[in-house]
């Protein structure tokens, strides 16, 4: 059942600077209670450019609801979310698309408007997953629309389901084409110190200290790292990897959602999918993570009129409305109740993102500031490692050098 924004109707959006401030710090909800109503407001909303016409129509209905209420839907990079709203908070878009990670600088910078109206039915509704990256130091903001994660797309000619299941098993049948050895590896491989037992700025990723990868288990995976430049079973591929797919240089590659539509073009009736394998660090098996992102509606914190604004930020992200948009662009829901949906549920690219989404399988990728400082160095440690540039002796000196250069206050 859609959530009824048309009970909004008669709270008011008239808000005093004081009240923005407020309400940007996830304060504000009583002085939206006492105001009068802008029966007139206009918003703006920017969404990314291939989801415009995908979204007109569901403007179109929200202003049915809502006949004072007009909406101005433009294209705007969710990437560039963050830059964007800074450069003139006034002039952005009062709705806006954004990836979750940006949510810790966006609250620092004081961009973002609280979610105080629906983070009841966000809770209620949402995955885990997705009601953590849309929170910051105990507080909602977010709108969860989707989520997205790394999967293993692979040649069903080559490797069977079971072959797949275990790192060891895919890579002495098969050949994975993967990047351990240049730019883009951090993102890939950062996870697999979580997945062996280690953690990156805390157990909920806002902890500025709270990074361990300094020490047993984070040399193991360096030691695994460096394995894997001489397994014959691994091809180190980056630009190349869909073209050595399709070529048969390769049998297997790791990649997101996004990818979908090239690997099936690559590989044709040999297409399939699955989740990440297990992978061997040198404890046993484990489940290999990667990171997991979530797709955000936020609220611009200079928005004249917050109440409509967040009616609209609900009303994009409704199961319905989330499934429309799967149909249409393939975003895997947030909602709980709409990963359940046959149309979901019957899409392999989709089971498999949703399987990678709990939390045995990913980690909410951290949404500190520190974040933006951390890619660098571990990049180059990943790489360096991978390429022999680091003696064994020296894995621990340089996890040290890693976890200190990345835990200085962001503030």
């Amino acid at each position: 059942m859609k959530r009824n924004t048309k009970k909004l109707l008669g709270l008011g959006v008239t808000m005093t600077a004081a009240a923005f401030m407020l309400a940007a710090c996830g304060g504000g909800s009583s002085e939206e209670k006492n105001s009068a109503e802008n029966e007139n407001a206009s918003i703006k909303l920017w969404v990314d450019v291939a989801f415009v016409d995908t979204y007109k129509p569901l403007v179109e209905e929200f202003e049915k609801e809502h006949k004072d209420w007009k909406v101005t839907i433009k294209p705007s990079e969710s990437a560039s979310a963050q830059e964007n709203l800074k450069k003139d908070p006034s002039a952005a878009a009062d709705v806006f698309m954004m990836p979750h990670d940006q949510l810790g600088q966006m609250v620092d910078a004081g961009i973002i408007y609280a979610n105080t109206k629906y983070e009841d039915s966000v809770k209620e509704n949402s995955t885990e997953s997705a009601i953590e990256a849309a929170m910051y130091d105990g507080k909602l903001y977010g709108y969860p629309y989707g989520v997205e994660s790394q999967i293993l797309y692979y040649n069903k000619s080559k490797l069977s389901e079971d072959d797949v299941k275990s790192w060891e098993t895919m890579t002495s049948k098969g050949k994975l084409g993967t990047n351990f050895g240049e730019a883009g590896a951090n993102y890939i491989f950062t996870p697999l110190f979580m997945s062996n037992g280690d953690e990156l700025y805390g157990a909920n990723g806002e902890d500025i200290n709270g990074t361990n990868f300094n020490n047993d288990k984070g040399v193991q995976v360096l030691k695994w790292i460096r394995e894997q430049k001489d397994n014959p079973g691994v091809i180190q591929s980056n630009a190349d990897a869909l073209s050595s797919l399709g070529n048969g240089k390769t049998d297997a590659f790791m990649s997101g959602p996004w990818s979908k539509n090239d690997v099936e073009k690559a590989l044709g009736d040999d297409f399939a999918v699955a989740p990440y394998p297990t992978v061997d660090l040198g404890n046993g098996e484990v489940q290999q993570k990667a990171f997991l992102g979530v797709k955000l509606f936020g609220v611009n914190a200079s928005t004249k009129s917050p109440v409509a604004a967040m009616a609209l930020a609900d009303f994009l992200t409704s199961k319905e409305n989330q499934l429309t948009v799967f149909e249409k662009n393939g975003t895997v829901p947030a909602n709980k109740e709409a990963q359940e949906d046959e149309k979901v549920t019957s899409d392999d690219v989709a089971k498999a993102v949703m399987t990678m989404s709990d939390a045995d399988h990913s980690v909410v990728m951290p949404k500190l500031p520190a974040m933006v400082s951390f890619w660098g160095p571990v990049e180059a440690v990943i790489n360096d490692t991978y390429n022999g540039k680091i003696a064994e002796d020296q894995y621990l000196t340089k996890l040290d050098k890693l976890v200190k250069d990345t835990s200085k206050s962001d503030k």
